[in-house]
């Protein structure tokens, strides 16, 4: 596991230039900078709350095609970006915590098959905050959401993005 990266406090993060703020903040919503560059025009935040709900609000204002892409811009779970070594830090952090890197080949496997028909079945890749999960919870987790319609699927990737972004923005900054 890579280590955590540097802490800021609201207070730097209202006062730093645009740029930085972009760049400090560019990772909490994956490879999708754009809420961070956003969310800078919102300054200041009274609490790391109201810097959480500026930036979930900008994704659910983004209108439907900047979702979608949101969502598709977010790894498979155990999937060929995690087997080569591409995956973002805060990815890197959040599925080897929930103990995918230690994957039996039935366990990894299993998530190819359900990671394939996950995408069969909805267009996009399966999205699931995985901090407190461990693998038998992610695998049931993904099992039991293949059953959904997709917009149900849609909403529940956003709400699982919102969340993992309330984590990494918890990981990053101080109140």
């Amino acid at each position: 596991m890579k280590p955590m990266q540097y802490r800021y406090t609201l207070e730097q993060l209202n006062t730093m230039p645009r740029d930085a703020f972009e760049a400090a903040l560019s990772g909490i919503f994956e490879h999708s900078p754009w809420v961070a560059r956003q969310a800078a025009e919102a300054r200041p935040f009274s609490s790391i709350d109201a810097l959480h709900a500026a930036m979930c609000g900008i994704v659910a204002n983004a209108g439907p095609a900047r979702q979608l892409a949101l969502i598709n811009a977010h790894p498979e779970l155990a999937g060929k970006a995690a087997v080569r070594g591409e995956l973002t830090a805060e990815s890197t952090r959040e599925q080897s915590g929930a103990g995918l890197a230690q994957c039996t080949q039935e366990e990894f496997d299993k998530l190819q098959r359900l990671n394939r028909a996950y995408r069969e079945t909805f267009g996009f890749p399966f999205v699931l905050a995985v901090r407190g999960y461990d693998r038998a919870g992610i695998i049931a987790n993904f099992e039991a959401r293949l059953n959904n319609a997709r917009d149900e699927e849609l909403r529940t990737s956003l709400e699982q993005i919102y969340r993992i972004a309330r984590f990494r923005i918890d990981d990053l900054v101080t109140a």
